[in-house]
């Protein structure tokens, strides 16, 4: 009989699979992720580490071969506040962080929960998407 995966042991088998400075750099992201938003819901989607806020994307950890990006769904409303977003897309945008090199830690913590402040006030109608106002 199969068993259900727990997110818990997907997320770890996760970490099991990056490089070591990626595997470091992408447990310092969980956890300023975590301590600035407890509340947001962590699982592995589409090989990334994703993390929802009431069923709807927030942010995600990406990794490529030189980098991180802790990406933000909602981050094109947050360029204003946040100009180290980087990103060009619709309403998504990140923050870029290299391997071996030290992290904004507050940075990561007040981008995320602008994030999270950003969805409550904004509705959304379906996982990432922002609904358009009238």
């Amino acid at each position: 009989m199969r068993s259900i995966l727990r997110p818990a042991a997907l997320i770890e088998t996760w970490f099991d699979t990056l490089r070591p400075e990626q595997k470091d750099l992408a447990r310092i992201l969980r956890e300023l992720v975590v301590s600035a938003s407890p509340e947001l819901v962590a699982s592995v989607k589409w090989g990334n580490l994703m993390f929802t806020h009431e069923g709807t994307h927030a942010v995600a950890i990406v990794m490529h071969k030189d980098h991180a990006n802790l990406q933000i769904f909602n981050g094109a409303g947050l360029v204003d506040r946040y100009p180290e977003l980087e990103g060009s897309g619709r309403g998504v945008r990140h923050l870029r962080f290299r391997y071996r090199y030290p992290v904004d830690d507050e940075l990561v913590r007040e981008v995320v929960r602008a994030c999270v402040e950003l969805m409550d006030q904004v509705p959304r109608t379906a996982p990432g998407a922002l609904t358009e106002e009238p």
